[in-house]
């Protein structure tokens, strides 16, 4: 072996080392520069409204400012696949959400990336219940009204939704198939369009995120009939379970956490998800999401990918039951 070769074999290692120790600090000193979060959803969703709750105190965890930007598009699959597809760096994060990263990949027959294997959860921050409302004004007081109405009269009332293959419009497909009804699905390019067309007599029902209409539920505007988790809200503690209504094993509520590109190191995921932890657990942050209809939440890193592995199952029996599929 040539003095010259043993030369260049150390000047490899020392490369290598000096890469190793490089990487060691970024990592160590993450983050050194502002940090994007890509919400696929418009401004005033339930996702943009909740990150923007907790912007602030995530700043001030991590000392760099949080770059909000709504990236819309296919029910949130364009803003999810731009931070599959960008560096895994930790500066491009994805606000990530039951349609677009558990059943999407059912709902939509080519979709350009794997929430499984494309991102790396960091945490779940909140979470909400569906609440299945009608007008104030509507002649249906409790479930088992609205059911009968259809059952009678089928394809009379119409099903608003925030949009095909969203969580609204499964949450409907699950009540109709549930209750061995049919109904006549409106689909809207969003939850607000959807829920204001109870108010002005387009649909007769939704069953939509809280989020969207909580403040009208409060006013007296709106009726909320159910709610889709398997217990009761702490926000609307005097709504029944669809359950309760009398549909066994009916069961759709959302979440909403933060996700980074696969391959994103774990010291860097760490160091978020502890942010997030800490954020969360401020009492002036639970009472800013209860207001909005939502309840603070927090995993870590490895539960949240364990849940979107169960979530992402449970939605595709479901999305397969109600027949859902986007070309």
């Amino acid at each position: 072996m040539s003095a010259k070769f043993i030369e260049r074999l150390i000047g490899f290692f020392l490369l290598l080392l000096a890469s190793f120790a490089q990487a060691q600090n970024v990592e160590t000193n993450y983050p050194t520069k502002p940090i994007r979060i890509i919400i696929p959803q418009s401004s005033g969703s339930a996702t943009d409204t909740l990150i923007r709750l907790i912007a602030p105190k995530l700043t001030e965890q991590l000392g760099q400012a949080l770059i909000l930007e709504n990236k819309l598009g296919a029910g949130g699959i364009i803003g999810a696949d731009y931070v599959a597809k960008s560096a895994p760096d930790g500066y491009t994060l994805l606000i990530g959400a039951t349609s677009w990263i558990t059943i999407a990949p059912h709902v939509y027959s080519k979709l350009s990336y794997d929430a499984q294997k494309d991102l790396a959860p960091i945490s779940i921050f909140a979470v909400g219940q569906n609440v299945l409302a009608v007008a104030a004004t509507s002649p249906f007081m409790n479930v088992k009204d609205l059911v009968a109405s259809i059952k009678a009269n089928p394809n009379s009332l119409n099903m608003a939704s925030a949009g095909i293959g969203s969580t609204s419009h499964l949450a409907g497909e699950m009540l109709t198939s549930m209750g061995n009804v049919s109904a006549v699905h409106i689909p809207y390019k969003g939850a607000g369009p959807s829920v204001m067309s109870l108010l002005s007599g387009e649909s007769q029902w939704v069953f939509t995120p809280m989020q969207g209409p909580i403040a009208l539920i409060r006013s007296g505007r709106l009726r909320a009939l159910a709610v889709g988790g398997n217990v009761r809200s702490a926000i609307l503690p005097e709504v029944p379970t669809v359950k309760e209504a009398g549909i066994e094993g009916y069961e759709m509520k959302n979440w909403y956490g933060l996700l980074a590109p696969a391959g994103t190191p774990k010291a860097i995921i760490d160091k978020l998800n502890a942010a997030i932890v800490k954020v969360i657990s401020s009492p002036e942050i639970k009472e800013q999401f209860y207001a909005q209809g939502s309840e603070p939440a927090s995993n870590s890193p490895q539960e949240f990918s364990q849940f979107i592995r169960e979530e992402t199952e449970r939605m595709s029996k479901l999305v397969k039951k109600a027949g859902i599929k986007i070309e």
